[in-house]
């Protein structure tokens, strides 16, 4: 049996894949969410094989939703309109279904669905497919974090500094460490480049918290944040960091 979880803000749009699911015989459904924060949840407990997840929900958006779920259970998304999604889904080999969609579509998805679990191959990163489906010039305005059975969202007004820690990313904001498995490339990627500076190749700051910059070595200098933080600046960070300081 196929163990599925129906995530989506809209009460008919979660009876619809309910009565759609019933004629499946290979697929239970252990649960309806009809929030993100809910769905997190329901998912560590549960722990689906499948997911219809709605893109466009309050609170959590699906991507974030994915993020904090993880790449366990296969996942449909569901979308109202966003032409840069399906073009990110396509490439993630990811489907989706559009609103309103008919019982044909569905069962299509299902079809993918049932290859999908049969392939060991790995899923794509959440972080990533959020950063593909964002369309040019747009920028994240916060980053969901994880930690146990909690969940924190960070604003990004609010974010001093980005580290790198092999596998993982130390997101430094008002005088927390919240730790995230993510590459600090697809942070920085996230983040308004104009706001943020990527310093060196494990540093990402904050361009606000920048109080000054002091020689290090002969290659280096250190960035004093308006926090007390020193964060090291590269020779080519520091060019960035010095073009970007000089606009404002």
């Amino acid at each position: 049996m196929i163990r599925c979880l129906i995530i989506d803000d809209e009460d008919l749009a979660r009876q619809i894949i309910r009565e759609y699911l019933a004629a499946e015989p290979d697929i239970e459904v252990i649960g309806e969410c009809s929030d993100g924060f809910e769905a997190v949840k329901c998912a560590g407990l549960q722990k689906p094989d499948l997911l219809f997840l709605d893109v466009q929900m309050p609170k959590l958006d699906g991507f974030e939703v994915l993020e904090l779920v993880g790449n366990g259970p296969a996942v449909v998304f569901i979308t109202a309109f966003d032409q840069y999604a399906t073009k990110a889904f396509d490439a993630a080999a990811v489907d989706y279904l559009l609103k309103p969609f008919d019982i044909s579509r569905f069962r299509t998805a299902l079809e993918r669905v049932r290859k999908r679990l049969g392939d060991s191959s790995a899923a794509p990163n959440a972080a990533d497919l959020k950063n593909a489906s964002r369309p040019p010039g747009q920028y994240s305005t916060r980053i969901v974090v994880k930690d146990g059975t909690k969940v924190h969202i960070i604003q990004t007004d609010s974010l001093d500094y980005v580290e790198a820690q092999d596998d993982y990313v130390a997101l430094h904001s008002g005088g927390k460490a919240y730790l995230k498995q993510q590459t600090i490339s697809s942070v920085a990627e996230s983040l308004d480049p104009e706001r943020f500076v990527r310093v060196h190749r494990s540093f990402l700051v904050n361009l606000d918290r920048v109080r000054n910059i002091e020689p290090y070595t002969k290659e280096t200098r250190i960035a004093i944040l308006t926090t007390g933080a020193q964060v090291p600046v590269s020779r080519t960070g520091f060019v960035k960091l010095r073009e970007l300081m000089n606009r404002t």
